[in-house]
């Protein structure tokens, strides 16, 4: 089948979607319009600056005061979750005074404005106190907003609230680069927090050790990532400072430092581990320890299993430095012969993986040796007659980054298969070595590989890549395991049914990983549809998948089955390329049309759209997702997603496959869903906005975001003009982070946490109290410049009350949580939740297993009544 590639068209009608920012927010389609809330207030469009000064200015903020605690009338912040006040020092009281006259409309007098500016302020402030009078007389004390209601296609839209005047008048540069956090180094701040668990007593032994190798995994994908990705900008000589005010060359240098950090602790945390295992009769060995008959097994062991996959290279002037594969462990041996003085040196790769595990078992308990170590005690087999002089390893680590021009390329498949042969060789941005390595060998190591030895090369204390460590952590020890968890079938979605029966009745079904099984959910949803004879087409969108999964088997099974199937496959997904590549053309030889979404864009939002001839005509059932349709991933990421039949969500759906098929992007009148690039961001500032007016004229502003990372800089901004305006803000991210929460005056209305525990995070819920007429979202998308500007993303309303109690469930569980949570202080560092006495030690993930596993039984017992009756 011919596979084409969708280059986006754009018309007259559509704007620019990554200037959006730039400009004053149009005329918006029906599913960002923003219903007003008071009729009588007069409606300008915002008019606050968007674009980021990147100018660099030196200094720290002193936290005078901690978040102020939580005011009684909001509805979402659950009492537990209030943090206690801490007395404000005469700076903080004279911020907070300051912000309070601003948001009144009056002008501090420490504001610094222009002589036009001056001028024009009286009459601005007559202008805005009659318009507040207007809309007080218009609208009757007390009276509670009522909810929107949806628009009709087509009809008349109502005006946009005012922005608020403290965003115009904040003594607040947002500009300025103090106030914002950086992106790499922030997340390597939430390593340490992950790394926090591995020292953490109440953390079972071996999960201890799991996540010692998460942080290892971490840290070498951040080295191919984005010290790759700073080190091509050093290169190509840019130097334009980022939001927080650091060029490239800066950020490498504090990230180096910031890891040299991390391993430090990583290695003392793995040194207490260890320690403890041994007790456990789970040892990691050294050679010098093992006993004669020990090392004669491991040497037969060696000549049989090993020896035939070394293969030595030597390194002199006759023979060019050997290539060195990425993230490969390599020995650097020295040798001479008998009666010669003169050294050479040989590399030797240390074959992992491929069936040939990194640890070895000795006898027949628990006992490992590393392979690299058998090899070296073993190498006069390899260099028989020669003297072994010394052995030393080393590690190196490549850029990831070899992306190139999709609008060039005729094929993109082509070019995908060409960039992961070019990664294979792709420049080198670290060396690990082993601790006391020769400098004259480290130096040469350094200079054959082109790295600055001093900043690029890492001299590491014991074993490298402990990554290698998951091997350890499988191990079949229950009571040094986390309990076993076993996801729930949805008490919704009762086997013996028809699912599309059931989704049809229920209208929606809302889902929550990994407590809701992945497999009796999402995968039956596709089974079924693959299998039922009135199905007629299947659409969907693959990120990153299993390559033996059941999604794949099911959209084959529904080819072979005859029904219409087309497939957005994301050939891009970071280090998934190669098997979305493979799962492509299995798909495109069972019949499937596969297309590779719009030229210039991720496709990373998680969309199936089935459609199937019911008793009415057809209908459309879909499924939206914040996580990927992965077997595997989908047992230890939290996710969320929804199942519905919803007919405006379905058509909605329906025009974002067309898109995605076609690239066309002429005006789509999305009315419910929200996509990025073009509506996502704007219905995110808008709502923000909105939430600031709304506050500013009856009170209770509250806004709620869980994400991932929280890096763009306009939703940033965004977030500290509501809180300056005085709206409360509740965030749950993940990792980076570049908003500084508690400046006084500036987001001491804002709080942070960050949930680390069992299971991954990855949801992303949006939630914004709208004056009473509460909404919520679930969606793809982090707040971050990649995802809101150049990726496919979708936002979906959750609107049903039973839904959206669901949610806030989630949410309040983050605020309950004193085992999981970490706080964000202003200066970016994070301090965990302690219980105190009498309170409950249960973490977030503890506490929604609790509670999927009792509306089981719940649902089980309302089953039961009509039988007993």
């Amino acid at each position: 089948m011919e596979t084409k590639l969708v280059v986006p068209l754009k018309t007259e009608q559509e704007e620019d979607a990554f200037h959006l920012v730039n400009e004053q927010v149009p005329v918006l389609q029906n599913v960002l319009e923003i219903p007003q809330m008071n009729p009588g207030q007069a409606a300008e469009a915002s008019d606050h600056p968007l674009e980021s000064n990147l100018h660099f200015i030196e200094g720290n903020v002193t936290v005078l005061a901690a978040p102020s605690p939580t005011a009684a009338g909001d509805p979402q912040r659950p009492k537990g979750a209030k943090q206690k006040a801490l007395k404000q020092e005469k700076g903080g009281k004279a911020g907070k005074s300051k912000s309070d006259k601003v948001s009144k409309g009056k002008v501090p007098k420490a504001i610094k404005s222009s002589k036009i500016a001056k001028e024009t302020k009286p009459a601005k402030d007559a202008k805005a106190a009659k318009a507040t009078k207007a809309a007080k007389a218009s609208k009757p004390g007390g009276v509670k907003p009522k909810a929107a209601k949806a628009t009709k296609p087509g009809a008349k839209q109502p005006p946009k609230p005012k922005s608020p005047a403290v965003a115009e008048q904040s003594e607040f540069d947002l500009g300025e680069s103090r106030w914002y956090l950086n992106r790499e180094l922030t997340w390597l701040e939430f390593n340490r927090r992950v790394l926090h668990e591995a020292v953490d007593e109440r953390t079972p032994l071996l999960e201890r050790l799991k996540f010692i190798a998460i942080v290892s995994s971490n840290l070498d994908e951040f080295a191919m990532k984005r010290i790759g990705g700073l080190k091509q900008q050093i290169g190509a000589g840019l130097h334009e400072l980022t939001l927080d005010g650091r060029t490239p060359r800066q950020q490498v240098v504090e990230c180096n430092a910031s890891v040299r950090e991390i391993e430090a602790a990583k290695r003392e945390a793995f040194r207490q581990v260890r320690e403890l295992l041994e007790a456990k009769g789970i040892v990691i060995e050294s050679y010098d320890t093992l006993t004669p008959k020990e090392k004669k097994q491991l040497r037969e062991h060696y000549y049989t299993n090993i020896y035939p996959l070394l293969t030595p290279q030597s390194i002199d002037p006759a023979h060019p430095f050997p290539f060195i594969s990425n993230l490969s462990l390599n020995l650097l041996v020295t040798l001479r012969y008998p009666k010669s003085r003169e050294h050479t040196l040989a590399r030797v790769k240390v074959p992992i993986g491929l069936g040939t595990p990194r640890f070895i078992r000795v006898g027949k308990g628990d006992h490992f040796i590393p392979i690299e170590q058998v090899m070296m005690n073993n190498l006069d087999m390899l260099f028989p007659g020669m003297l072994i002089v010394s052995c030393e390893i080393f590690r190196v680590t490549r850029n990831a980054n070899t992306e190139k021009d999709e609008e060039e390329a005729d094929d993109l498949m082509s070019m995908i298969e060409s960039e992961l042969k070019e990664r294979k060789f792709a420049p080198i941005v670290r060396l690990e070595v082993g601790e006391g390595m020769e400098p004259l060998h480290r130096g040469r190591l350094a200079a054959e590989l082109e790295l600055d030895e001093e900043n690029d090369v890492l001299e590491v204390s014991g074993m490298l890549a402990l990554r290698d460590l998951f091997e350890i952590s499988k191990l079949d020890y229950p009571r040094l395991h986390d309990p076993p968890h076993h996801p729930i079938d949805h008490p919704q979605l009762p086997a013996e049914r028809n699912i599309f029966h059931t989704i049809r009745d229920l209208g929606a079904i809302l889902l929550q990983h990994p407590y809701v099984s992945f497999s009796t959910s999402v995968e039956r949803f596709l089974r079924e549809a693959a299998n039922d004879p009135k199905v007629r087409a299947i659409k969907m969108t693959l990120y990153r998948t299993s390559i033996q999964g059941r999604i794949i088997d099911a959209l084959v099974q529904a080819a072979q089955n005859g029904k219409q199937v087309a497939v957005v496959v994301e050939l891009k997904a970071r280090f998934d390329e190669a098997t979305n590549i493979h799962l492509a053309e299995v798909m495109e030889e069972a019949g499937i049309h596969v297309t590779y979404g719009v030229v210039g864009l991720k496709t990373h939002c998680k969309v199936i759209l089935v459609v199937r001839q019911d008793f009415q005509g057809l209908r459309r059932y879909v499924h939206i997702g914040t996580g990927n349709y992965h077997t595997e991933t989908a047992r230890i990421y939290s996710d969320m997603g929804i199942i519905t039949c919803d007919d405006v969500i379905a058509q909605d759906v329906t025009e974002l496959f067309n898109y995605l098929t076609t690239g066309f992007t002429a005006k789509r009148n999305y009315r419910a869903v929200m996509p990025a690039p073009k509506l996502l961001k704007k219905a995110l500032l808008t709502r923000i906005e909105r939430e600031v007016e709304l506050h500013r004229q009856t009170g209770g502003g509250l806004i709620r975001f869980k994400m991932n990372a929280l890096e763009d800089g306009d939703i940033v901004k965004a977030l500290y003009r509501a809180s300056m305006a005085g709206v409360k803000v509740d965030l749950y991210v993940r990792d980076t982070c570049r908003l500084r929460p508690g400046i006084p005056g500036l987001s001491d209305n804002i709080r942070v946490a960050s949930i680390v525990g069992r299971f991954l995070e990855h949801s992303r819920i949006y939630y914004f109290r709208n004056g009473g007429a509460e909404e919520y979202f679930i969606s793809s998308a982090d707040a971050m410049k990649r995802n809101l500007e150049a990726r496919v993303e979708v936002l979906c309303p959750v609107t049903a009350p039973e839904l959206t109690t669901e949610l806030r469930t989630v949410l309040d569980c983050h605020d309950a949580d004193h085992r999981s949570a970490w706080d964000m202080q202003s200066d970016g560092s994070y301090v965990q939740r302690q219980p105190t006495e009498g309170e409950s030690g249960e973490g977030t993930h503890q506490m929604l297993i609790a509670q999927a596993q009792q509306r089981l039984k719940d649902a089980l017992k309302q089953k039961k009544k009509p039988m007993q009756k």
